[in-house]
């Protein structure tokens, strides 16, 4: 299969975050090599949105401390971006309301027709007209004139990494490709993009509790974006989705991981972790990479046995 015929992902993760561990990190390396797998993604991009402070679970601490954390584990990843727009916001955010606004975000960013998982777009475009902009803001002369499916995944990337980690403004944010002569309208290879919602079973588990979730929103999170689901534990997401007539309706939207790894990911629990630290365990450098830990202990975070 073509790349260009390929549906391009960004992959997106919300949640507490309470702390990061590296199993939340696993996560999001576990989908992307079983989508590419598949043969019919390609992953260009990963986002880790922390919830909002008002979210009120017990032991949440601040979220410039799980802003933070969540940066120092993902400081050398190339392709897993922290983004605190949900930290930002006066209040809190719904999942499917952090959905549409990087689906929005990722409009700006790219002059790209984001598709849904039910209606894809028939014509992407990605690029917009010269006179829309200011200034470039990618610029290398190096390149080759021709626009290409590569060269456009690079852009969204590093469109990734300057969106993320910072606030944006987004009224100053423009798109524009280096090759002055390509005309006032660049037209690019077409390419499908999507944003899917990342997790593991335990939150599609949850979608089966009465009145947790609002329904019109589990309508467009599976309906429109589409999710995809690493198990964890002993939870079958296969067994979830068959108890719920939603989840049944839009089964194709679910994409479940399935690779290689026979252990269940207890390591992405942040309660064991939080339990590890407040009980000087060793065992807690399985659950969250050194450099949080270090953070923690210097911070004195979750020092007490609440939550």
């Amino acid at each position: 299969m073509a790349e260009t015929t390929k549906t391009h992902v960004i992959l997106l993760a919300c949640g507490s975050f309470n702390p990061v561990t590296k199993g939340h990190i696993q996560m999001f390396e576990r989908a992307r090599d079983y989508l590419h797998k598949t043969g019919k993604f390609i992953v260009i991009g990963g986002i880790i949105s922390p919830v909002h402070d008002s979210y009120g679970k017990q032991g949440l601490v601040s979220s410039r401390h799980r802003l933070t954390m969540c940066q120092l584990a993902v400081q050398n990843s190339d392709w897993i971006r922290v983004d605190p727009w949900e930290c930002y916001q006066d209040t809190w955010q719904t999942t499917c309301s952090v959905l549409e606004h990087h689906r929005d975000l990722m409009k700006r960013v790219t002059g790209c027709i984001l598709s849904n998982v039910n209606t894809p777009s028939v014509t992407p475009v990605i690029g917009q007209s010269l006179n829309q902009s200011t200034q470039p803001v990618y610029q290398n002369s190096n390149l080759s004139n021709k626009p290409t499916a590569v060269r456009i995944l690079g852009k969204v990337g590093e469109g990734l990494s300057r969106m993320c980690c910072v606030r944006p403004n987004l009224q100053r944010v423009t798109f524009v490709d280096e090759n002055a002569n390509l005309g006032t309208v660049m037209r690019y290879e077409e390419i499908e993009l999507r944003i899917l919602l990342l997790c593991g079973s335990d939150l599609l588990e949850s979608f089966c509790i009465p009145g947790l979730w609002n329904e019109s929103d589990m309508e467009v999170i599976v309906g429109d974006f589409g999710i995809v689901v690493v198990p964890r534990d002993s939870v079958e997401p296969e067994q979830i989705i068959n108890h719920s007539s939603l989840l049944r309706k839009y089964k194709n939207n679910i994409l479940i991981v399935k690779d290689d790894s026979n252990h269940p990911m207890a390591v992405v629990s942040s309660t064991k972790s939080r339990l590890a630290l407040q009980h000087g365990d060793g065992h807690v450098v399985d659950y969250l990479v050194q450099p949080v830990i270090d953070y923690v202990l210097k911070s004195q975070l979750y020092i007490n046995t609440s939550g």
